[in-house]
């Protein structure tokens, strides 16, 4: 008896909104790579730690390779310990749904639909998450944590200034 009410239901909801249902395409993410070499981590985090600094920030900054294993985490003096599992959270998060933790954050504050990701497992819906691009492809990521979402955030993407250097 449900199961055929349910399935009216849905029927019924497709009638009413065909459009919605049928332009609902899958969004285009970038390939994975080969993954990052250790030096070219060791420059991004330097850059990022140079940002942290200027500031006066405390963070914890991890960068994971193509397959979402660590590679590095920098620890600034007096960062909170709390940062060191979400910066790890943040930076495997971007790689494995190859898009920055910052369009997760966004997807929930819209509410809705959005918050469904809540439920999936390795999501981080905080800004602080961004990928490592190299020629258009995935070599890893970076996370941080230790700020607000916003510093963490500025402070990931000043630690990708050092691929254009």
């Amino acid at each position: 008896m449900y199961t055929r009410l349910w399935i009216v239901a849905a029927v019924c909801i497709f009638l009413i909104n065909p459009r919605s249902v049928m332009s609902q395409s899958q969004p285009v993410f970038p390939d994975y790579g080969n993954p990052i070499r250790l030096d070219l981590a060791k420059k991004i985090v330097l850059k990022a730690q140079a940002e942290a600094k200027k500031n006066g920030w405390k963070m914890v900054i991890s960068v994971v390779d193509s397959g979402g294993n660590l590679i590095l985490l920098e620890r600034m003096d007096g960062a909170q310990f709390g940062s060191i599992d979400i910066s790890q959270g943040k930076a495997k998060c971007a790689n494995n749904f190859r898009r920055p933790t910052k369009a997760m954050e966004d997807s929930v504050a819209a509410g809705g639909m959005g918050l469904r990701i809540l439920g999936l497992p390795g999501v981080y819906p905080l800004e602080g998450g961004e990928l490592i691009l190299i020629d258009g492809k995935i070599t890893g990521a970076i996370g941080v944590s230790g700020g607000t979402s916003v510093q963490d955030g500025q402070v990931a993407r000043n630690g990708l200034e050092a691929l254009k250097e």
